[in-house]
């Protein structure tokens, strides 16, 4: 993708969910650093125990991260943003499903998003235009 990702939705944020979604943040950045593998342990260990989010709750947790983040607003920041959203849901005690595919038609481009809903949250493109290679939905 090439144009910046905003809110979907003018997004005031809290001085304290500003701090928590910060936080998140940075533990995004860590995170998206380390190999798939890893990442996908580490999001499959913390999804245990909380309900599905509902599309507007994950929709409200990536716009708080895109309102914080500049830097997750950047047309290569997919894999950032999409980890601080589900950490952000996570917190708020929800889990949204975690994606990573790539698009289904040349050329290859890789992307990672969030899904509530059976929908992807606030991308471009809908679903049909990616191939899931890896996901971390809510555990039943």
């Amino acid at each position: 993708m090439t144009i910046p990702v905003l809110p979907s939705t003018p997004t005031k944020v809290f001085a304290r969910d500003r701090v928590i979604a910060g936080a998140v943040v940075g533990v995004a950045r860590v995170l998206a650093k380390q190999k798939p593998r890893e990442i996908r342990a580490v999001l499959a260990k913390l999804r245990g125990g909380v309900p599905a989010a509902t599309l507007d709750q994950a929709r409200e947790a990536r716009n708080t991260v895109l309102a914080v983040s500049p830097r997750c607003c950047g047309s290569q920041a997919c894999l950032t943003r999409s980890i601080a959203a589900v950490l952000l849901c996570r917190v708020r005690g929800v889990w949204p499903t975690w994606c990573v595919g790539v698009l289904a038609a040349p050329p290859f481009t890789a992307h990672a998003w969030i899904e509530a809903d059976g929908e992807m949250v606030d991308e471009v493109l809908d679903g049909s235009c990616y191939r899931r290679m890896i996901a971390i939905a809510p555990s039943a």
